[in-house]
């Protein structure tokens, strides 16, 4: 019986450019399929800026995996072996910055089809604000100057995402009128501090390296505009913040 591997995404509201724990990284490769994961940084958002890279290798050096950087501005791989490497990869990091920028330098290298072929495979793909944005159908962003929506994810899942959800202003209320519009569909907004993992389009963990913050569900009821329920979150280095997320979505 030919075993198909479940695909896994996670959505991140931190990690190693923006938390001095490493609570959320810790969390992230304990749930890689290795106990010595080969963990490739990809930095297009941000255009490979050299201080982000710098930042990747010396937080994940000092951890028990095997890091890496894919830089598409200074491409130095051929088709076939750039599938190899992304093919061979434990779990993919993607960084923050312009989405919109991001997704358009992926689909001219073929980076799209190779990660959509990886997660199919196994590899867990993940990322912060931009690197989260870009798994979904459909997205909040600021790629264009004002926040705004993208409707042009990769679709990995289903629905829209809100990064930095509570500590951005104009976020939560911008989200929910594109939402309530139908100009995006019901989605997630992540806040500072969490951590989603999905597993076949379907949550299946979510966690926090704060008391406070929460993953929402959001989504548009007749008549009543956009609703957002919190959802439970273990507390990550102790203690809880709710129970774990059961996976129920609306």
């Amino acid at each position: 019986m030919v075993v198909v591997p479940t695909r896994r995404v996670a959505l991140l509201g931190g990690g190693f450019s923006t938390d001095e724990d490493g609570l959320l990284d810790d969390w992230l490769l304990g749930r890689a399929r290795s106990p010595r994961p080969r963990v490739c940084f990809v930095p297009t958002a941000s255009g490979d800026a050299p201080a982000y890279i710098d930042q990747f290798l010396t937080a994940f050096r000092s951890r028990d995996c095997e890091p890496s950087v894919l830089r598409l501005f200074r491409r130095e791989l051929d088709d076939e072996a750039l599938r190899t490497y992304l093919l061979g990869q434990d779990v993919v990091y993607v960084g923050g910055g312009n989405t919109a920028n991001l997704l358009a330098v992926w689909r001219v290298h073929g980076v799209d089809r190779l990660l959509r072929e990886a997660c199919d495979r196994g590899t867990l793909l993940c990322g912060i604000s931009a690197g989260a944005n870009c798994w979904l159908e459909g997205s909040h962003t600021d790629s264009f100057g004002p926040l705004t929506f993208l409707r042009d994810g990769l679709g990995i899942l289903p629905g829209s995402v809100c990064p930095h959800y509570d500590s951005e202003p104009g976020r939560r209320d911008s989200y929910r009128e594109a939402v309530a519009t139908g100009r995006l569909s019901a989605g997630w907004a992540v806040e500072d501090g969490v951590g989603a993992l999905f597993a076949d389009g379907r949550l299946e963990e979510a966690v926090s390296r704060t008391p406070k913050a929460r993953l929402r569900r959001v989504w548009a009821e007749a008549g009543q505009g956009a609703r957002e329920r919190a959802l439970p979150c273990r507390l990550l280095g102790g203690g809880e913040a709710g129970a774990a997320a059961t996976g129920r979505r609306r």
